[in-house]
C-alpha cells in the first residue's frame, strides 16, 4: 500500500499563525512535532518511508525536507506540483508517479490523506486503514466518516446508506450546511463528517477518472514526466466533485479514533488541554477571572481579565480576537486583508529559507533591521543591491563574507559594511548556526532589489 500525503495547501483559516508562506501543516500545535510529521509517523505501522509520497509545491519543499529529516523519514518521496490544481489533479499526479516511478501495480491500494489533521488513538486508526485496504481491493472507493457530536457547519457531510462490508454505501455527499441543516443531519443519525481521507486501488481511481473526468485521465494516463508536463492545463477540481460524488463505488467506514481537522480556532480550543476554568492557554499568558477562553501567545505577554468564551491569538505582528463560535469568519478577515494588499496574509515576520531564516526586527523611513540565521555549511547567493547598503554585525558564529574580490572571516562582535552595487555573499563555514543583525539603509528596501549572480 502506498500512502499519499497532500501537503500543498496554503490555507489561512488559522490566521495569523497559518499564512500562505507557512501553512498549518508545518505548525506545531500542542505537540513537539508538526502536523505533517505527525501525519507521516501515523502510518509507520503499515508503511515504510519508501512507500510514502508527499505531494507539495516548490515553495514548501525545504519545509517538507526538514520535517522528514526531523522524524527520520528522509526516504519518503516528494512530488512538486508546478501549480495548485486542487486534489483531483494532485491525486492523478501521485497515481502516475506510483505506477511509473515506484512500480506499483494497478491492484495496489493507495491511501490518500491530508497532512494537517490531528488523530489520536492511533491503534483504532490503523485498524480502520486495514479495513479500508481490504475493501478497496474489492474495487470500492473507501472514505472515512466521523460520527458528528455537534451541528458543525465547517465540515462537508456523508450520507450513509445500507450496510456494505464493515461500512456503509454512500448515498450522497453534502456541502457544508447552515446551522439548521446541520441540526437535521445530527438528528437523523445517518450522516457523518467527511474526513477527506480515502483508500482506492491505482486501477480503480484511473477507471473513475476515465469515466467522470476524461480530461484529467487523458493528461495522466501516460508517463509521470508527461503528466507533470501537462499538469498546468488540468482543471482545478477537488476529488469529491471530480469522482466521489459521481461514483457508485463509494463506501464509508466510521472512524472510531479521535479526529479533528483543526480548521478553525474553535477546533484548536477543543484539542488543547484546559485548566479548571476551561481556559486553553499556551505561551506567556496570564488569565484572571477568565473562563472557557483560548489564549495563545508567541512573542509577548498576554493578560486577560474577565474574559469569557473568547479566542485570543497573538503573533509578533498580528493579534486576532474573536468570540467562540465565530472563528470560521477568519476567512472573511483574510479576504479583507487581501483586498487591502496587506503583507500579513502571506508572510510572517520570520521567513524560513533552505539556508536558514530571516526575521524583521523593525524599520522606518530609509532603514530596516533584520536578524539573519544561516545554518552550518549553508550560505546565500552571490548578489548585489542597487538601492541599499547593508551593515552586518555578527552576534553568534563565524561568517565568511565575499565583498567584491575579497573574501574574509568576520567573527562575533565584529561587523562589515556592504556598499551599494557591490557583489557580496554571506556563508557559514562553521559548525554552529551563524546569526547576524543586518541593518539596511536606502530609499528602496523591498526584496526585489536583489541581483543574483548564482542561485543557492
Amino acid at each position: 500500500m502506498k500512502i499519499i500525503i497532500l501537503a500543498g495547501g496554503g490555507g489561512t483559516r488559522l490566521f495569523p499563525l497559518s499564512r500562505t508562506c507557512f501553512p498549518k501543516q508545518f505548525m506545531k500545535i500542542g505537540d513537539e512535532q508538526s502536523l505533517l510529521a505527525q501525519t507521516v509517523m501515523r502510518f509507520v505501522p503499515v508503511a515504510k518511508a519508501s512507500d510514502m509520497v508527499i505531494v507539495t509545491n516548490q515553495e514548501y519543499l525545504h519545509y517538507v525536507k526538514a520535517e522528514l529529516a526531523a522524524c527520520g523519514m528522509e526516504k519518503a518521496h516528494i512530488i512538486l506540483e508546478p501549480v495548485g490544481r486542487n486534489t483531483a489533479p494532485a491525486i492523478a499526479l501521485a497515481t502516475s508517479y506510483c505506477i511509473d516511478k515506484l512500480g506499483a501495480g494497478v491492484e495496489e491500494v493507495m491511501f490518500v490523506t491530508p497532512s494537517d489533521h490531528i488523530i489520536r488513538q492511533n491503534d483504532l486508526f490503523i485498524q480502520a486503514v486495514g479495513q479500508a485496504e481490504e475493501m478497496a481491493k474489492r474495487n470500492h472507493i473507501v472514505t472515512f466518516g466521523i460520527k458528528p457530536d455537534k451541528p458543525e457547519t465547517g465540515y462537508g457531510y456523508i450520507e450513509a446508506g445500507e450496510v456494505c462490508g464493515c461500512g456503509f454505501a454512500v448515498r450522497s455527499f453534502k456541502e457544508k450546511p447552515d446551522e439548521v441543516t446541520a441540526e437535521k443531519y445530527l438528528a437523523a443519525g445517518s450522516y457523518y463528517w467527511n474526513s477527506g481521507m480515502f483508500g482506492v486501488t491505482m486501477g480503480q481511481i484511473m477507471r473513475e477518472l476515465r469515466m467522470h473526468q476524461p480530461e484529467i485521465y487523458q493528461l495522466s494516463a501516460t508517463s509521470f514526466a508527461d503528466t507533470l508536463a501537462q499538469f498546468e492545463v488540468m482543471p482545478t477540481i477537488s476529488i469529491d466533485y471530480a469522482v466521489a460524488e459521481k461514483s457508485d463505488k463509494v463506501v464509508t467506514i466510521p472512524l472510531l479514533a479521535y479526529w479533528n481537522d483543526i480548521g478553525s480556532w474553535d477546533a484548536i480550543y477543543d484539542v488543547i488541554e484546559k485548566d479548571q476554568e476551561g481556559n486553553a492557554v499556551k505561551g506567556d499568558c496570564i488569565p484572571i477571572d477568565c473562563t472557557n477562553t483560548l489564549m495563545l501567545g508567541r512573542s509577548r505577554l498576554i493578560a486577560g481579565i474577565g474574559l469569557e468564551d473568547l479566542l485570543v491569538v497573538e503573533t509578533d505582528d498580528v493579534i486576532v480576537v474573536a468570540k467562540k463560535g465565530e472563528s470560521q469568519k477568519v476567512k472573511n478577515l483574510v479576504g479583507e486583508l487581501k483586498e487591502r494588499g496587506r503583507r500579513e496574509v502571506d508572510e510572517h515576520t520570520t521567513l524560513y529559507r533552505p539556508w536558514g531564516s530571516t526575521t524583521v526586527l523593525g524599520g522606518g523611513s530609509g532603514y530596516k533591521m533584520k536578524q539573519v540565521r544561516i545554518n552550518p555549511g549553508h550560505g546565500l547567493s552571490l548578489q548585489m543591491h542597487y538601492h541599499r547598503s547593508e551593515h552586518w554585525i555578527v552576534t553568534s558564529g563565524t561568517a565568511q563574507v565575499t565583498l567584491g574580490e575579497e573574501v574574509k572571516m568576520v567573527h562575533e562582535n565584529e561587523s562589515v559594511f556592504i556598499p551599494m552595487s557591490t557583489k557580496h555573499r554571506l556563508e557559514n563555514p562553521g559548525r554552529i548556526p551563524l546569526e547576524i543583525i543586518e541593518v539596511q539603509n536606502g530609499k528602496y528596501l523591498e526584496e526585489d532589489d536583489i541581483v543574483r549572480f548564482d542561485s543557492v
